[in-house]
């Protein structure tokens, strides 16, 4: 049994940027991604914003190593994969011991689409080759391959929580003394067929989203990658490397109110962070920072923010929703915002709840409002509640 799990690595591509170091600045200058689209081909490309990636398939491809004719869910998940993995030092002679636990919503979807279209019109010209990596788990075994990791390879699939129970499972296998090193988190692409699917919704802003302000109108889809190399102190001693945090603690629940919303009494995501605070062993006065879910929906803030009145009752750390920078992510959303909540607990920063005018009237706590620098941050709780109300909280301390 390994009594603490660290984060030695690193990787990640969003809408804000290719790599840590972009994304930090991005965050830090107060950068957002969202804006029109550019590479996803959709009727409403006029009139929703989102938080694209800034590089082609073909580019994409190019920076990855694999062929742009894979899926872009693919491409977007080896780039951030193989940057964790550089930066923390660890190479293939350490793969008998490394598990790869990877999240997405979507699979090879972008490319399904595509075999669709043409086939909806003539049954004999659509590429079978197009569809063969539409399944979620297609997605992961091809970067598995380029990796070389083979011991022990996984998807989740829970919806917005994805890649936030992607952590916690190699989390708890460390834990348990299953592996030594664990490759965790998600990749999303944009795809028409999520982006119809939330609009017919109707949440949807057709602006740039405000999340947990009183006028909010709904979430800008996003999409990106992001990967934490999770290892055990054997794994640590190995690497010879300083870690970046502690995962201290980690929850699911699920408050199974509705297929897509969470129950206004915020049950799930309530029990998600008491849970968590609870496996931590610390009380929440000890958080310093939240790294909300915050979509910008009506129902997700009003579930989120029930909870955390609750749960904190008055003490209430500092709070914010980094979707307001890039987007919602979906399944690559909870490793997104682990590298962000890390980068607080490392740098020292809490990033602002952007375009917050006025905060929701239903609460005595309002999010930050401005960039924060010099703040003794130890503990910072990071909230993914994903449809069919399947909700994470995860807790990353300073090592």
């Amino acid at each position: 049994m390994s009594s603490h799990t660290f984060v030695a690595g690193m990787g990640i591509v969003s809408a804000i940027g290719n790599g840590l170091l972009a994304n930090l600045q991005s965050l830090s200058n107060e950068k957002a991604g969202i804006g029109k689209m550019k590479f996803l081909q959709s009727i409403h490309s006029g009139e929703l914003p989102v938080g694209e990636v800034k590089f082609s398939n073909g580019e994409l491809a190019a920076i990855s190593g694999l062929s742009s004719q894979l899926p872009r869910t693919a491409l977007l998940s080896s780039i951030a994969a193989y940057e964790a993995l550089l930066d923390a030092g660890w190479d293939k002679s350490f793969s008998q011991r490394t598990g790869f636990i990877s999240a997405n919503t979507v699979g090879g979807m972008d490319k399904t689409e595509n075999f669709f279209k043409l086939f909806s019109k003539n049954s004999a010209a659509g590429k079978l080759a197009d569809v063969v990596n539409h399944e979620c788990g297609a997605v992961t075994e091809l970067v598995a391959g380029q990796l070389g990791i083979r011991h022990f390879v996984s998807t989740v699939s829970t919806a917005c929580s994805s890649s936030a129970n992607a952590i916690f499972t190699g989390a708890r296998m460390i834990r348990a003394g299953m592996i030594d090193y664990a490759l965790v988190g998600g990749a999303d692409a944009l795809t028409r067929f999520t982006l119809n699917g939330f609009n017919t919704l109707m949440i949807l802003d057709k602006e740039l989203c405000k999340p947990f302000d009183e006028n909010r109108h709904g979430l800008n889809l996003g999409e990106g990658a992001a990967y934490l190399l999770l290892v055990s102190e054997n794994g640590l001693n190995q690497l010879g490397k300083k870690p970046y945090a502690l995962v201290s603690g980690y929850a699911n629940a699920n408050d199974a109110f509705h297929q897509t919303a969470s129950s206004p009494e915020g049950t799930g995501s309530y029990l998600a962070m008491k849970n968590a605070l609870d496996n931590a062993g610390i009380q929440p006065g000890e958080i310093d920072y939240i790294n909300l879910h915050g979509t910008g929906t009506q129902n997700n803030d009003i579930a989120e923010g029930t909870a955390i009145q609750l749960l904190f009752d008055q003490s209430f750390p500092k709070m914010s929703s980094t979707k307001a920078y890039t987007g919602h992510t979906l399944g690559a959303s909870g490793a997104v915002e682990a590298v962000y909540s890390i980068l607080a607990i490392q740098q020292g920063i809490i990033f602002p709840n952007l375009r917050l005018q006025t905060p929701m009237k239903e609460f005595p706590f309002k999010p930050v409002s401005g960039f924060l620098r010099n703040q003794k941050i130890k503990s910072v709780m990071s909230n993914s509640f994903g449809f069919g109300g399947n909700c994470t909280s995860l807790i990353f301390s300073a090592a």
